[in-house]
């Protein structure tokens, strides 16, 4: 009996403990927060607004927004925010606080979804990521390699389009019927071992199965690039739900590269879609954001007098990102901002790892 009464109050020690630390440590957060100089007491939400450039209204670091929500869960749906919300900054103990005023009631932290469809606002500019949400693919070798394949379309085409048929080698089953095609790429590779991280697979159009067998038949469709002979197979992803995002900082330390840009631009700016070699299995999930740092390059030292010898120079802040999808060992995000022209090979790290 004592013991169990013993027990009973470790227990209940323990619980306030922990439940002592977590909001000492939300307190400290919130404190810690920095407001931007220039921000309002109060903004209106209009069409157009994302979460990302309203947190930037009021804080320095838009990613931290979190820490400083003032929750209400009287409202039927708290995670989302429509034009003609307001937003208002009050401050509690001296920590600044966020709310949100729909109709004079106060509602919970905006949890946006990355597709709203319901005149919500988007945590980030949609249309920039909307073709890379679903496609294009990272694949492994072996994934392409086993993957069915055009062979031929026929007699009287030899590139193939919407509306033409195409033999593909080889479809046993009518298990699935519609296919994506692609169009195998380069390697993704790891910015400091070189190692290779997965492949590039690039969206031609899609494929409906007429018939299986090898050769199976199939009907070409929405065209994106003239189909060739080698474009590969694979089940059609266009259905799967996207998830929901929140732009926040990563749980666990990152320190990656960017190893490609997936619109083809030298100079890498506000908006573009950029390939990092990081992914899941180093902790990265949608809505992680991450601050880039320009790599410096390595100069000779002219003045030393030792001969070959070579000095590096730091890094310097660039910009920052947000993770908007992760393959296992690869991710896609989108740069929010940039201080300067960013290239492939410069560094994406924690945001906050400078100050």
């Amino acid at each position: 009996m004592n013991e169990g009464i013993t027990m009973r109050k470790y227990n209940h020690l323990l619980v306030g403990l922990v439940l002592g630390l977590l909001l000492s440590w939300s307190a400290l957060a919130a404190e810690n927060v920095a407001l931007n100089p220039d921000h309002p007491d109060r903004y209106v939400v209009v069409k157009g607004d994302t979460l990302w450039d309203i947190s930037a209204r009021f804080l320095r670091d838009p990613w931290l927004w979190p820490e400083v929500w003032q929750a209400n869960p009287q409202i039927e749906n708290p995670h989302l925010i429509y034009p003609g919300d307001v937003i208002e900054l009050s401050f509690v103990d001296g920590r600044p606080r966020l709310s949100v005023r729909r109709g004079g009631v106060v509602k919970l932290s905006p949890r946006v979804r990355s597709t709203p469809s319901d005149g919500a606002v988007p945590a980030i500019p949609i249309d920039a990521i909307r073709q890379f949400l679903t496609r294009p693919y990272v694949v492994d070798a072996g994934a392409l390699n086993g993957a069915p394949y055009i062979v031929s379309f026929g007699e009287d085409h030899i590139l193939g389009s919407t509306d033409v048929k195409a033999y593909v080698r080889s479809i046993d089953s009518d298990e699935q019927i519609y296919f994506d095609v692609v169009r195998p790429g380069g390697p993704y590779k790891d910015g400091d071992t070189g190692e290779i991280l997965g492949y590039e697979a690039k969206l031609i159009g899609s494929a409906e199965l007429q018939r299986t067998g090898d050769p199976a038949t199939v009907m070409l469709a929405n065209m994106e690039h003239e189909f060739i002979v080698g474009d590969r197979l694979i089940p059609d992803t266009k259905d799967i739900p996207l998830g929901t995002f929140v732009p926040k900082a990563p749980d666990e330390p990152v320190d990656g590269s960017i190893i490609s840009v997936l619109d083809g631009v030298a100079q890498i700016g506000q908006f573009n879609v950029v390939v990092l070699d990081r992914g899941k299995t180093n902790g990265l999930v949608p809505g992680d954001v991450l601050a880039i740092d320009h790599k410096g390059i390595t100069v000779s030292d002219p003045i030393s007098g030792k001969a070959g010898d070579r000095v590096k120079l730091p890094n310097e802040p660039a910009g920052l990102l947000l993770v908007f999808r992760t393959f296992p060992r690869v991710s896609f995000g989108l740069v929010m901002y940039a201080t300067r022209a960013i290239h492939v090979g410069d560094r994406v790290i924690n945001p906050g790892s400078h100050r």
